[in-house]
């Protein structure tokens, strides 16, 4: 064990390093810890002692240090491979969940592990005062397979989503040079997400994300998602600045739109002068079986924002845009000290790569269409069950009680599935390299558990 690592131990598990003298402490000179994180209980075996790190002293440890912003699972995982992830007690998961819609090629994906070792060995971070090599590669990729012209990168989702804002609004300073009062406001709908910063936030339409924190930032209207004539109406106004759509609704739901909205979006934006930004933060780069998921519509944005599974793991957001939008920002008009760094951004070429070649995308799209189908034969006729829907590798099981009670059944039988809508949607976003075999299993685990819901209904 390092001496940095005995320190972390003393520091967070003072539990551990008994009391009296220095000789019953953790020292570096305890070269035989060992750490069997997926054999068995985690474990610290000392030449003097050996102390159990169990599930439960670490969720307490976790609760002592941590702001309570999260409420965690009882799960502590320690390790991953391909679509399954392991606990500390050495128990299996198959992972319906990847990270919320990041782990796009699982866990452990030789292809990125080598793109993030070798970068790691070479360069990792020099901020955006000057140029690298990876940053570039990435930023042509995505042009090249994107309507876009220029790239702006972050750090996560989020943030894409406040640059956009305030791109947006540097847009439309720019284009009305003379006017006092240009276009400032937004437009967003129901079910949405956007983030949870204090711009994306008031772009959110879920009250409890914004309300604690009030006042957000003003001029944001809510519509109904696919409300056509709503938005029409308003767009004709001339005070949007831009609309923020999802083209398919992740934590809202899984609801996706369908090309008349969107086309009546892109219309009524061209003639107003408002942008459109398309959010593909969890829905984009590959998981509805196309590299976009407005490539389905045919009708494209003028910014787009990207986050989650870019960079396999690591943290990375992504603005792409026209020239037209680009010509409006200036030197200083946004910036971030880690965002495309090198190591970030190699490990996103990788995925990138492998996301984006056709005999991928249409295992998306036939995993996806078969995973549906197995989904209503096995669950379609059961009572709660309202409705199975979702593109590719991005679905919801809609119920008329709350999901809660079937994902923590399923955790227990080995299955790790999400919320999402009104905490009454189950949301399957898995690896997208997931096999049909592990579809299966899945769906068989879901299957089983259903039984549960009837009790969450009598009470």
């Amino acid at each position: 064990m390092s001496y940095s690592s005995s320190i972390f131990l003393n520091n967070c598990f003072p539990s551990l390093s008994g009391s009296g003298s220095g000789s019953t402490r953790l020292h570096h000179s305890f070269t035989n810890a060992k750490f069997p994180f997926i054999a068995g209980r985690a474990s610290l075996n000392m030449e003097a002692q050996t102390v159990d790190l169990s599930k439960e002293v670490i969720m307490e440890e976790f609760n002592k240090y941590f702001v309570g912003t999260y409420a965690r699972a009882p799960l502590v995982l320690s390790g991953g491979k391909g679509c399954k992830l392991y606990d500390i007690e050495g128990r299996e998961y198959l992972d319906l969940t990847a990270g919320i819609a990041v782990n796009a090629l699982g866990h452990g994906d030789p292809d990125w592990i080598n793109a993030v070792t070798q970068q790691a060995n070479v360069l990792t971070h020099v901020s955006n005062i000057y140029y690298s090599l990876p940053q570039l590669e990435l930023a042509k990729r995505l042009v090249a397979s994107s309507f876009s012209d220029r790239v702006f990168f972050s750090n996560s989702g989020t943030e894409a989503n406040e640059a956009a804002i305030k791109f947006a609004r540097k847009f439309q300073k720019f284009s009305h040079p003379d006017e006092k009062q240009p276009p400032v406001e937004f437009i967003a709908f129901s079910n949405c997400f956007h983030g949870r910063t204090m711009g994306a936030v008031a772009l959110t339409s879920k009250e409890q994300y914004r309300s604690p924190f009030e006042p957000v930032m003003p001029g944001v209207t809510f519509l109904e998602y696919g409300n056509v004539q709503a938005a029409k109406e308003l767009i004709q106004s001339g005070k949007i600045a831009a609309v923020f759509v999802e083209p398919i609704q992740g934590e809202g739901g899984i609801y996706s739109a369908t090309k008349d909205f969107l086309q009546a979006l892109r219309t009524a934006c061209d003639s107003a002068g408002s942008l459109l930004v398309f959010d593909e933060v969890q829905c984009g780069l590959g998981r509805t079986g196309h590299l976009w998921a407005h490539e389905a519509y045919d009708i494209y944005p003028d910014i787009m924002t990207l986050a989650k599974p870019l960079a396999g793991g690591l943290p990375i957001g992504a603005v792409l845009v026209t020239e037209r939008v680009a010509a409006a920002i200036n030197y200083g008009d946004h910036g971030s000290t880690f965002a495309g760094g090198p190591l970030v951004c190699n490990a996103a070429v990788a995925v990138l790569d492998k996301i984006s070649k056709p005999g991928f995308l249409a295992s998306v799209t036939k995993k996806g269409q078969y995973f549906r189908e197995l989904l209503v034969k096995k669950l379609g006729g059961n009572s709660h069950v309202r409705e199975v829907r979702g593109v590719g590798l991005i679905i919801g099981i809609d119920l008329d009680v709350p999901a809660s009670p079937l994902v923590e059944a399923c955790q227990q039988s080995g299955l790790l599935v999400l919320t999402a809508g009104k905490g009454n949607v189950v949301r399957l976003v898995p690896p997208l390299t997931i096999t049909e075999q592990e579809l299966d299993h899945a769906a068989e685990i879901l299957f089983n558990c259903l039984p549960v819901l009837d009790k969450s209904a009598k009470n």
